[in-house]
């Protein structure tokens, strides 16, 4: 190897180590719902140079509301702390763990709302501009957040909003009736928890990502749930991932190639609608 060559290696090298070592990302575990079964938590991530008010996601891990953890969205909300968001990974109560349905989900999804609204001065966070994220069940709870009204937690003070201002959905469980996901696990009244049988008017910016070969969730549902959100004039913006199935996204897969784009057109999407300042 030149001298020339040694050199533009050690920069590169002195760059990778500052990055991964001096990225100032601190993670903190705060309770936020005390519930019969269990205490809930949110794992938040943020950067120690972080000034003023600034923008917050959460996001719901996928898993069928049976299982799964929040540390499916680590990568995602570090990335997003980094560029100066306060980034949130929220647990919910699942079936393996707490014997719950998804109407208790979605409740725990509008609580993890509420808590960062109601603490955003101590947080850092601007209150109107929070964004729910997920993917697959984790996607429904978001979406529900946004679209479905009641499945509130009565014991809090619902004077504070549980809608977020953004959505950001990767492979989402968007209709739970007879021609999605999920109505046998939810029973006779799936449909009351179907964001594609709510849609209104005067809903947040969504953006969502679906594999055109997803297997578990049909194409279809997100087609449908965005043509549907464009009748009423919401934003609805979907990217297709040709040939991918479900839960392509996730960090890891794919030599990261899915993970790295959804990165790049998250950071677009939220850029173009006020949650990120532009480059």
């Amino acid at each position: 190897m030149g001298k020339s060559m040694r050199t533009l290696f050690r920069g590169f090298l002195i760059l990778f180590i500052t990055h991964v070592c001096f990225a100032d990302i601190q993670q903190r575990k705060v309770p936020f719902k005390i519930t019969p079964q269990d205490t809930l938590h949110l794992f938040i991530y943020e950067s120690d140079v972080k000034s003023d008010l600034g923008p917050a996601i959460v996001f719901f891990f996928g898993g069928g509301w049976v299982h799964g953890n929040p540390s499916q969205f680590r990568p995602h909300s570090e990335v997003l702390a980094e560029r100066g968001m306060v980034a949130v990974c929220a647990e919910y109560r699942i079936y393996s763990k707490h014997g719950i349905t998804p109407f208790e989900c979605v409740e725990d999804g509008k609580s993890a709302i509420r808590w960062i609204r109601e603490h955003a001065d101590s947080l850092g966070v601007d209150s109107n501009r929070i964004v729910a994220a997920g993917g697959s069940a984790g996607g429904h709870v978001a979406a529900c957040t946004a679209v479905i009204n009641g499945f509130e937690n009565d014991a809090e003070n619902l004077q504070t909003s549980s809608k977020p201002n953004a959505l950001v959905l990767f492979n989402p469980v968007i209709d739970t009736w007879r021609e999605g996901y999920g109505m046998e696990k939810i029973g006779e009244n799936a449909k009351d928890i179907s964001p594609v049988h709510h849609v209104k008017s005067a809903l947040p910016p969504t953006l969502v990502f679906h594999g055109t070969a997803d297997s578990t969730v049909p194409f279809e549902n997100v087609e449908r749930f965005c043509n549907i959100m464009h009748e009423a004039g919401n934003v609805c913006e979907l990217i297709p991932f040709e040939g991918h199935n479900h839960a392509f996204f996730n960090y890891g897969r794919f030599d990261n190639q899915p993970y790295n784009k959804t990165i790049e057109v998250m950071e677009l999407f939220l850029i173009k609608h006020g949650f990120l300042p532009g480059d």
